[in-house]
């Protein structure tokens, strides 16, 4: 039985009443009587179901005396608003006391030796999933064949309306489970309003959910799910006004032997394993055992190349529901990476999903080592990850287990950390917590003093006394207790007041009184939910939505860009202003939008260029002020692929070691051929002193340093252009860098340069107005 206690829409109080001492001792006395009453119907709702479900059952036994019949029955009990203080006092405990005693009484009355009750459950469920079906205009009852058949949500492509309450129970044959797929699903992002709720039931129990989803998805990663059984319940919730396509879906159905079908022994020297039906979600209530055997000597060695076993209310750290097991050690939830190595010859991999809610799953390469040997010319992690030798003990954590960067012995230009870190000697003292325990960062002024951003030392309680007493004004940069100081951290409202906090712009919090520091910000968002892919640099479809390609005449792709509006794109001026005028003629470029793949044009919107502005003060020698607008002939139409990215505000902060992103078709390496798919790296931002030495004192405050002083990851040519984006807090992407210079590509000590947006945005904003 499941239940549920209506209180209005969504769960949310209509109307609230505060009520008087004597209301509430009058309230106790009739909430005594309501809960009473209401446990009393509860009784006679069960002893009703009980005979209801009795005759079915009697009737289906005489008919079909080999088969069980599994009843549904729902009990709906609505609490007035004025009563709500009185839904604490309704549990499912109370609600299965109540019916389980009406049952018991009813056994007693009657003689039901032939019946045998295994279980009665009883639930809460949010009241918008229970229907009457003889009432709903959106009921279907579907079998579900070999052949696929499809479904939609009501109104799609159009748009879904508002209040939608659909359901489509799906049935099998008793040896057949059921699949489901959703080419096309664009859902309104906000799940407590719009959602799709997927069942491995005929109701809609949270114990039995496979997934609930909303937003929209890519088709490189489509919403599939698959049922244990042979049944299958979808629900379709809508509440908001905002009006979406919907989702387009079909569903067939396949043998139970097909679904419950895994593990195994695996017994090559390399192979690939993945969790039931992968990439679909996997069923609910599955067990698998793999067993990789690999020739005496040698060890096992898994690399998880995808792995995504997410659950509501579960702590990852126990791993209570779904989960992978590897030597006694359970992993669950959502990991960047995941290596696992084996102490023998053979390993037990072990995968159990319980009966509520799925996911994608995982997928793993595994292979044989000579432990004496486990990572040939690199260097071999605590993980089993194996890693360039170069990157030992270069200060940057490259296993993910630090196992790189312990017992090391720091070099003569190295700075020993409290934590047995190696980090440049340059670093200390540059307001960065590089060590990661502070160390590098403690003894630059005398206690109870006070550090400037120009390495000046004063006074402990300088800090946040509303005076500039360093000259940047960083002794005042995070005070909310100094709104009229203005530093070149503070950031300017329209207004031209101050606001001293770090990166206010575009965070979701008015900060300025004229809520300037919220203007612009419809940026910086990917609309499709893409998965996170271990290790991948092939970037997915949607994945970086504000990326452009740059095509000069019929040479085909040049330059990246950035888009910053429907009409402008920003890109580098050396680019554009070389010892070739026809590179500054307009007409001769192309410019291509929502494009992955350079061979592919499918949503991928051309535009010819209106004008190219280079900075006035662009240096062909030193690439300083590196940076150009390009207005389009026509605007851009945006969409699931073509999105804006956030412009910072001149007091935007990216800290030194911030991981972020740059993109780009350039090439592979130094001296290759340019890529045909679009190339995501991640690299971390560089502090400036560090830049400054590295480059031998060549960069300006116009640009910035990322990427790995060790090497193995950079920008190349091809690049030129394109943004280095990251990722703030506030769920915005915003651009640090544009793809300005660099020695070589990916060279050790060699990171790469690039143009600081932040000391150039008054510059764009001058000549877009953006």
């Amino acid at each position: 039985t499941f239940f549920f206690l209506h209180q209005g829409h969504n769960g949310r109080h209509e109307r609230i009443d505060f009520l008087t001492s004597k209301e509430k001792a009058t309230s106790k006395k009739k909430t005594g009587i309501i809960i009473g009453v209401l446990v009393a119907v509860l009784i006679l709702a069960a002893v009703a179901a009980f005979l209801i479900w009795l005759f079915v059952c009697e009737y289906y036994r005489k008919s079909f005396p080999p088969e069980g019949v599994k009843a549904y029955y729902w009990s709906q009990f609505d609490i007035p608003y004025e009563d709500l203080d009185i839904l604490p006092e309704f549990s499912e405990e109370r609600v299965l006391e109540a019916l389980e005693r009406g049952i018991k009484e009813q056994r007693s009355v009657a003689s039901l030796s032939d019946v045998k009750i295994s279980e009665v459950t009883a639930s809460f469920t949010d009241s918008r999933m229970a229907r009457n079906p003889r009432a709903s205009k959106c009921f279907y009852r579907l079998e579900a064949e070999e052949t696929a058949k499809k479904f939609a949500s009501p109104g799609y492509p159009l748009g879904y309306p508002a209040k939608s309450r659909c359901q489509w129970q799906i049935r099998a044959s008793e040896n057949n489970a059921i699949s489901v797929r959703f080419p096309f699903f664009h859902i309104e992002d906000d799940c407590s309003d719009d959602f799709v709720s997927i069942f491995d039931s005929l109701s809609p129990d949270d114990s039995q959910a496979i997934t609930e989803k909303c937003g929209q998805r890519p088709p490189s990663n489509p919403l599939e799910v698959v049922s244990s059984g042979n049944i299958m319940l979808i629900n379709f919730i809508t509440d908001t006004d905002i009006q979406r396509p919907g989702f387009d879906a079909e569903y067939k159905a396949i043998p139970k032997s097909k679904v419950k079908t895994c593990g195994g022994a695996l017994s090559a020297s390399t192979g690939v394993f993945t969790s039931p039906l992968h990439p679909s979600f996997y069923p609910p209530a599955m067990d698998c055992k793999w067993t990789i055997k690999v020739p005496a000597g040698k060890k096992v060695r898994v690399k998880f190349t995808m792995f995504r076993m997410k659950e509501p209310g579960v702590d990852i750290r126990v791993c209570h529901k779904d989960y992978v097991e590897v030597m006694g050690t359970k992993y669950c939830g959502e990991m960047s990476s995941l290596a696992l190595t084996s102490t023998s010859n053979v390993l037990d991999v072990s995968f159990h999903s319980d009966e509520s809610y799925t996911d994608k799953g995982f997928s793993a390469e595994y292979t044989a080592y000579d432990p004496a040997n486990p990572c040939p010319d690199k260097f071999a992690c605590a993980s089993g990850i194996c890693i360039a030798k170069e990157l030992r003990c270069d200060g940057w954590n490259d296993c993910g287990d630090m196992s790189d960067e312990m017992k090391c012995h720091c070099e003569k230009d190295q700075f020993a950390c409290a934590n047995g870190l190696c980090k440049p000697r340059l670093w200390i003292c540059d307001r960065v917590n590089d060590c990661g325990d502070g160390s590098d960062e403690t003894r630059c002024c005398e206690e109870n003093e006070w550090r400037c951003g120009d390495g000046v030392c004063l006074p402990q309680d300088v800090v946040c006394n509303s005076k500039k007493d360093c000259a940047d004004g960083s002794d005042e940069a995070s005070c909310k207790t100094s709104p009229g100081i203005c530093s070149e951290f503070s950031f300017k409202c329209k207004n031209k007041e101050c606001v001293n906090k770090v990166n206010a712009d575009c965070d979701r919090v008015s900060d300025c009184s004229d809520n300037s520091d919220e203007d612009g910000c419809d940026c910086g968002t990917r609309p499709y939910k893409l998965n996170r892919i271990v290790g991948g640099q092939n970037a997915e479809l949607g994945e970086w939505p504000w990326q452009v390609s740059l095509h000069f005449k019929t040479y085909g792709h040049v330059c990246g860009a950035s888009i910053l509006s429907e009409r402008w794109l920003l890109s580098a001026s050396h680019c554009f202003v070389t010892t070739d005028p026809a590179n500054h003629v307009a007409s001769n470029w192309q410019t291509y939008s929502g494009m992955q793949d350079q061979y592919k044009y499918d949503g991928v919107e051309r535009r010819s260029l209106k004008r190219i502005i280079s900075h006035p003060d662009y240096n062909q020698m030193t690439f300083d002020y590196d940076i150009a607008l390009l207005e389009l002939s026509e605007p851009l139409q945006f969409t699931n692929t073509i999105q804006p990215i956030c412009l910072p505000s001149p007091s935007h902060v990216f800290p030194a070691g911030m991981a972020c992103w740059v993109t780009g078709w350039g090439a592979l390496r130094e001296g290759g051929q340019k890529a045909q798919l679009l190339q995501k790296a991640s690299v971390k931002i560089i502090n400036d002193t560090v830049c400054n030495t590295v480059t031998e004192g060549q960069v300006t405050s116009r640009m910035l340093c990322s990427g790995f002083l060790a090497g193995g990851v950079d920008a190349c040519q091809g690049d030129s252009g394109g943004p280095l984006v990251c990722f703030e807090e506030s769920g915005k992407w915003f651009q640090a860098g544009i793809v300005s210079w660099g020695e070589g590509c990916a060279r050790r000590n060699k990171p790469g340069v690039y143009s600081r947006v932040t000391k150039l945005r008054d510059w764009i904003k001058k000549e877009t107005g953006i």
